[in-house]
């Protein structure tokens, strides 16, 4: 019990601090948001290339930590539409990088490569989502809307990930994925979601965003988030590893810490930006493929 206990007490401590250090990076957004992003490449490349190795694959580090850091330095600066040429540079120098290096299995390695580059391309949403929107105001400080957006996912995952832990730990008896995750619950999935769904409400209202928004932001995130989560369960269940690392006491590494957010941030990010932003609305998306499927068939 005393062994549980201060698990227990670890997990919570780290969490609180990685939290208030998320948190705060939000807030302030630029440089120390950017820091984060940087902080979190620099430890998840080498956590991902870490796991692959004990599967007995070979990616290229220095290859994702170079195209991964570069999508974040690019998308910090406003110049994300290099991305895709950074994306194409990565991929030509993973196969440049086996055919002059000569790593056994060939098309492992290029793949495993390639797949590390979402370890950058993911992240740069959070930069995408914090310079969304018009400029709002709040206590005489100017800043962008995306901020709003940003904390409502962050306070989403957040209560999925605590409710889905706590519930499923107290009330879980049906496995949600028993290969790939066996400790993972149905019950403390729809606790997490159940939760997530009414902070996500309740924040909405806060920010001004409409009910049916909200609950459709916050659905689509927490639904993403626990995807995400089995997602890296999955690679590492695979690779026979059950933590990414140990960096962060409690939480293993720095990828089982932000599984929760590769997912849903993205995804989260084009709702935000083509339905809240955007105006558009699912009778427009079906009318659009009704007549690309007319044009398909005439």
């Amino acid at each position: 019990m005393a062994v549980l206990n201060s698990l227990a007490k670890n997990r919570i401590i780290t969490g609180f601090l990685m939290g208030a250090l998320v948190f705060s990076c939000i807030i302030f957004g630029g440089k120390w948001l950017l820091l984060l992003l940087l902080l979190f490449i620099i430890f998840a490349t080498k956590e991902y290339t870490d796991i692959l190795r004990n599967k007995g694959f070979l990616p290229f580090y220095k290859v994702i930590f170079i195209v991964s850091i570069s999508m974040i330095l690019v998308t910090a600066s406003g110049y994300d539409n290099l991305i895709p040429f950074i994306l194409l540079s990565g991929t030509i120098g993973s196969f440049l990088a086996v055919l002059f290096r000569g790593r056994q299995p060939y098309i492992a390695n290029v793949a495993t490569t390639i797949l590390g580059f979402l370890i950058g391309w993911l992240p740069c949403h959070i930069c995408l989502i914090r310079q969304l929107g018009p400029d709002v105001s709040l206590f005489g400080i100017t800043f962008k809307q995306g901020l709003y957006f940003l904390l409502f996912l962050f306070f989403v995952i957040l209560f999925t990930d605590i409710a889905a832990y706590y519930f499923g730990v107290k009330f879980g008896k049906h496995k949600l994925s028993p290969v790939i995750s066996p400790k993972k619950t149905i019950e403390g999935s729809v606790a997490g979601t159940v939760c997530a769904l009414i902070a996500g409400l309740i924040i909405g209202k806060l920010i001004g965003i409409s009910f049916s928004h909200s609950f459709a932001l916050a659905l689509i995130t927490t639904v993403m988030a626990q995807l995400g989560d089995l997602s890296e369960s999955l690679i590492k269940r695979d690779a026979g590893v059950k933590d990414s690392g140990n960096s962060l006491p409690g939480h293993g590494g720095f990828l089982d810490r932000a599984d929760s957010y590769l997912f849903s941030v993205p995804v989260s990010y084009f709702y935000i930006k083509y339905f809240i932003l955007g105006g558009l609305s699912i009778p427009m998306i079906t009318d659009f493929i009704k007549k690309v499927l007319y044009v398909i068939g005439s």
